[in-house]
């Protein structure tokens, strides 16, 4: 799941996802779309912006975190340390961040939620 409001950047994300094989979910300028989205089925790992269309995308994230989501924070508007203080186990990518640490950050995301399913 792709939940970024810059339409450029949210495209860049979405590609990128897609690239490396994974099913695309969004991308969603905002979290009511995001929710309605969840409501039908989980993702295996979310990339959200802090700051949506409609506001923070916090409920988002706990809604996530509450359901075992592995989330990966793409965001300039916070420093990580503050995410990792609320979200211990999600990974917090500052902007500008380089594709190569995004694409491992994934992988190693997706994988670990993989073996956790079963």
């Amino acid at each position: 799941m792709v939940v970024e409001d810059e339409f450029i950047i949210a495209l860049d994300l979405s590609e990128t996802v897609k690239d490396l094989g994974f099913q695309l979910d969004g991308p969603y300028a905002d979290t009511e779309h995001a929710f309605i989205a969840i409501d039908r089925g989980m993702p295996d790992c979310a990339i959200l912006d802090i700051r949506t269309a409609d506001g923070d995308v916090y409920p988002l994230a706990d809604a996530l975190t509450d359901a075992g989501i592995p989330i990966i924070f793409h965001s300039g508007h916070v420093e990580p340390a503050d995410l990792r203080e609320r979200y211990p186990e999600a990974v917090a990518c500052s902007k500008p961040c380089p594709p190569g640490q995004l694409v491992t950050i994934l992988n190693e995301r997706v994988k670990e939620s993989a073996q956790s399913a079963r």
